[in-house]
């Protein structure tokens, strides 16, 4: 019996996004042999060490537990996740968003029709002049509260996404057939070539490229529910232009520019979870800055640099040497853009210590809590003046 209830467990995890496979379900029944399951807490951590391999899953396991395990206040939240929308007027906890996943896997399945049903579906007609497309609906859908199929769905459209920054002009030269400077020495090689009378003379212009893009994502306990989608973002952008450098902060500094390079995103994923050591942990943002501007700012800010500062600016320090290299990081970019998944309240107030010591250095103050706000993220970086005034609003208040 215990056997039988383990491996329906394991098979609520893997329903629940889980990696469980056959041979954790035997581990985890070795193991049980040896703690016995006379104690709940030791029954729940030997379950936990086998099943788990990344502590951003330990929240789903820990809902999984308590519902499979009938914990009924947990049940009944649950149960009240699979309400439609409108039945409940006050709004979401964070413990019951996370849940929706696990509310889900618990659901009946739906019965298989019989060949007599099949044969003869009935004719339903439906209007759809005023509904919304499944893909708008996930487009305006919070990363936070989306179903297992859904985060599937969304990685997918994502690595689709584009940011169209647009080419600066810089010092450098290049060949230009109606530049404005004339080209001395590629003019005297062309007439010792040719050995014409007449010297056509070579022309040049200064050169466009794209500037080099950094992106500093925080990665600390309070963004965990979208930092694992905004590596996927940070992924597609890494492999779609060059000069793209990306860094990860929660208690200390990583680059994973090297790790995301990978075109295989699972593989690309697996490196920098391999390479993170502070995976949502506390989050120290001015130490993190610090030696940002010390070491990495001189190599990647150079040419009009964009930087993308992605976080909710809750600070562990309580905004410790936050304001000197926010101005230093502004400073040394040719534009600043922060983005912040709290801006999805429609109430939002620079309250936090970390956040009133920031805003005044960005250039632009944007969402990002689904694929809409990441949209128009580029939207941004196209010169929209509108994200502007919104951060200037914030900062009088």
């Amino acid at each position: 019996m215990l056997a039988q209830n383990v491996m329906h467990f394991a098979r609520v995890l893997r329903e629940a996004g889980l990696p469980v496979g056959p041979d954790r379900v035997m581990d985890a029944l070795r193991a049980l042999q040896v703690t016995g399951v006379e104690n709940r807490d030791d029954f729940y951590w030997t379950l936990a060490s086998v099943f788990l391999a990344r502590r951003e899953h330990f929240e789903v396991f820990n809902q999984a537990f308590h519902l499979f395990w009938r914990d009924p206040q947990l049940l009944h939240r649950a149960l009240a996740l699979r309400l439609p929308a409108g039945m409940d007027q006050g709004s979401p906890r964070d413990e019951d968003l996370a849940g929706s996943r696990v509310a889900q896997a618990l659901a009946p399945k739906p019965r298989p029709r019989s060949e007599h049903e099949t044969r003869t579906p009935p004719k339903v007609e439906l209007d759809t002049t005023f509904t919304v497309s499944e893909r708008e609906r996930l487009q305006r859908a919070d990363f936070d509260t989306m179903t297992v199929s859904e985060l599937a769905q969304a990685k997918r459209m994502i690595a689709q996404l584009r940011l169209p920054i647009p080419e600066i002009r810089t010092r450098r030269l290049a060949p230009d057939a109606r530049g404005r400077l004339v080209d001395l020495r590629a003019t005297l090689r062309a007439s010792l070539r040719s050995g014409a009378d007449l010297i056509a003379l070579r022309r040049r212009s200064p050169r466009k490229q794209h500037p080099p893009l950094v992106v500093l994502c925080d990665i600390s306990g309070s963004m965990s529910r979208y930092s694992r989608m905004f590596l996927h973002f940070l992924h597609a952008l890494t492999n779609d232009r060059d000069r793209v450098h990306t860094f990860v902060f929660g208690t200390r500094l990583t680059n994973i520019t090297r790790q995301l390079r990978h075109r295989d995103v699972d593989v690309a994923l697996s490196s920098v979870a391999q390479q993170i050591a502070d995976w949502s942990g506390g989050t120290r943002i001015g130490a993190c800055l610090k030696e940002f501007n010390l070491r990495w700012s001189r190599r990647v800010l150079g040419q009009n640099a964009v930087v993308l500062l992605i976080s909710d600016g809750l600070d562990r320090d309580v905004g410790a040497d936050l304001g000197p290299e926010m101005e230093r990081l502004h400073k040394s970019c040719r534009r600043l853009i922060w983005m912040n998944p709290l801006l999805r309240f429609e109430g939002f107030e620079p309250r936090a210590t970390g956040v009133r010591i920031m805003l005044p250095e960005v250039d632009a103050f944007v969402p990002a809590h689904n694929i809409d706000s990441l949209i128009d993220v580029a939207r941004t970086l196209s010169g929209s003046l509108h994200s502007h005034a919104h951060a200037s609003s914030l900062r009088s208040k």
